[in-house]
């Protein structure tokens, strides 16, 4: 007996297993107490007194050293556990790492209650964004030249961003998928760690001279500990996706048949030129060309992909701005491909694929599709993406049908694999990146443009002459005591800079009734001012300008931020 003993041993991979057997009754140890051991089994006295030294001894060794692995392996996990816990404090930048952010639930409430308290002695949303932007630019004036985007915008989403990532203390995975969402929006944004201190410093300064001795040293240090955690994030996000931006470029010109030899010699010079404006994805105007041309094609005899396009039954523009519901049947009403030829570019690709999957009715699909090449040229580059998914959104608002983005992404990866020759899994996660990023920017403004929209409508309907009239004044009064050299250019006559005011005031609401015709007018009028010369630091000022004076009329958040 004591070999079949020692044979099951050994036949065993871990001697801690058959241990464990022992103590939770069943195997070796299963003997009642004072009773017979159970048939097949065998004691612990037994066990050591049959052993042999002779073969059995280094069977047993080999388990003892299984052991010891086993116990370094749980040790280095436990060690790698307690590193990843401790790797974000409140004193320094972690840059090298990016997990997520396990705040104590008693640190992070603290958190919360001091930023609801500070938020509480502003008077609005606005109010809170603007002191930010005060304090953050009052420490550190170079950082200005960072942003692009109008001080009313930028203040507003200061405001939004904080309250949404503090709102997300309690939550690590829904925190990790924000932080690296906005992330994804400062690619191109040198971020640093000595602009993360001034950043972070800037921000407890405001909230402490705010709220003074509510901001306790524990939830100064949890303000510390999350800011440190969201700029570390924004520089590993940026150094360690440059090889997905750079596989973005490529595949995506292989995908739409352009010269890799062109897109890498313009990846070069672009790194050399301007190394902190991101990747080579940015490539201007003639980059986005090729796309623009291809999507045009479309094969002849007036059919799509779909076969002969015929209108919706709707008739109307309203929500079906993308395109009509393209069907292809025969007489008999069975789908006809024959006329088809083989897809050589990506949107031929897409439409094709989108019909095969059985999403050829989902006509939003193209109205993203219209877009897409922009958004894959502008992935570095924030303000230009932002801009983008802004437009993109307020399309996607006209639709009546259910939109599931997720869709796209299947179309998108079924159409991509298929165009490049060499895709891998650097591929996939690359582009899986890049539209979860879009995806969630899109998805966050679902359902908002209607609401502004109604919100914005009804606040215009309410002013009457006088009201108009002095926005019409206060606008330019303040734009020149922003920005004076901006009295140069408006040199036109009163009745002309009033007819100026009452255009933007009109545009802002045809672009959630319109937004394609809106944007084809205002690039028109882009075209037209080109003589002009008009430096584009002056927009900022002049967007700033006009929200601060519609501040005054309304107290409607929706109709402010639209």
């Amino acid at each position: 007996s004591s070999h079949s003993a020692l044979a099951s041993v050994r036949s065993r991979p871990n001697l801690l297993y058959y241990k464990t057997l022992c103590v939770c009754g069943g195997g070796v140890a299963a003997r009642p107490q004072g009773g017979p051991a159970p048939q097949g089994a065998m004691s612990l006295e037994e066990e050591g007194s049959s052993q042999q030294p002779s073969e059995d001894v280094p069977a047993l060794e080999e388990d003892e050293a299984d052991d010891a692995e086993d116990e370094e392996l749980v040790e280095e996990e436990a060690e790698a556990q307690n590193l990843s816990a401790g790797a974000y404090n409140p004193n320094e930048v972690n840059d090298q790492v990016f997990e997520e952010l396990h705040l104590e639930l008693e640190v992070a409430c603290e958190v919360q209650a001091c930023w609801k308290a500070f938020c509480s002695s502003s008077e609005s949303s606005d109010a809170v964004g603007e002191a930010i932007y005060s304090a953050l630019f009052d420490a550190a004036p170079s950082l200005q030249g960072l942003f692009k985007t109008p001080r009313a915008v930028m203040a507003m989403r200061f405001a939004n961003g904080l309250n949404l990532i503090i709102g997300s203390l309690h939550d690590p995975p829904a925190l990790k998928i924000l932080v690296e969402t906005y992330g994804f929006q400062h690619l191109d944004l040198e971020v640093t760690v000595p602009r993360v201190v001034i950043f972070r410093e800037a921000i407890i300064d405001l909230v402490a001279e705010e709220i003074g001795a509510r901001l306790n040293p524990m939830a100064r240090d949890g303000f510390a500990t999350f800011l440190n955690y969201v700029g570390g994030a924004y520089i590993y996000i940026r150094v360690k996706y440059a090889e997905r931006l750079a596989c973005l470029s490529r595949s995506w010109a292989l995908a739409n048949g352009r010269s890799t030899q062109v897109e890498d010699a313009d990846e070069s010079e672009h790194a050399e030129s301007s190394g902190d404006k991101g990747s080579a994805l940015a490539q201007g105007p003639a980059a986005g060309k090729g796309s623009q041309e291809s999507l045009k094609a479309k094969p002849k005899n007036g059919s799509s992909w779909f076969g002969s396009k015929s209108k919706s039954k709707s008739g109307g523009s309203g929500g079906k701005e993308g395109s009509g519901s393209d069907e292809a049947n025969n007489d008999n009403g069975k789908r006809n491909f024959r006329r088809t030829t083989v897809p050589t570019s990506f949107d031929e690709m897409f439409a094709f694929n989108a019909a095969v999957m059985g999403f050829g009715e989902c006509n939003w699909m193209f109205e993203i599709l219209n877009s897409f090449d922009t958004i894959v040229l502008n992935a570095s580059n924030s303000f230009r993406l932002a801009e983008e998914s802004d437009v993109l959104s307020l399309r996607l608002a006209k639709f009546k049908e259910e939109i599931t983005l997720v869709r796209f992404k299947s179309v998108m990866l079924a159409s991509l694999r298929s165009l490049v020759q060499d895709w891998g899994s650097l591929h996939e996660v690359s582009w899986s990146w890049l539209w979860e990023n879009v995806e969630r920017t899109l998805q966050g403004h679902m359902g908002k443009p209607a609401q502004q929209e109604a919100a914005l409508g009804a606040f215009f309907a309410s002013l009457d002459e006088s009201s108009l009239m002095v926005i019409r004044r206060q606008s330019y009064l303040k734009l020149f005591a922003t920005a004076p050299a901006a009295q140069d250019y408006f040199k036109q006559s009163t009745t002309r800079l009033h007819f100026i005011t009452d255009k933007v005031l009109s545009m802002t609401l045809d672009l959630y009734k319109e937004p394609k015709r809106v944007v084809e007018d205002v690039s028109a009028v882009g075209l037209r001012h080109v003589g002009y010369g008009i430096p584009p630091d002056l927009f900022g000022p002049f967007v700033t300008s006009s929200v601060q004076v519609i501040r005054a009329f309304t107290d409607d958040d929706k109709a402010e931020e639209a």
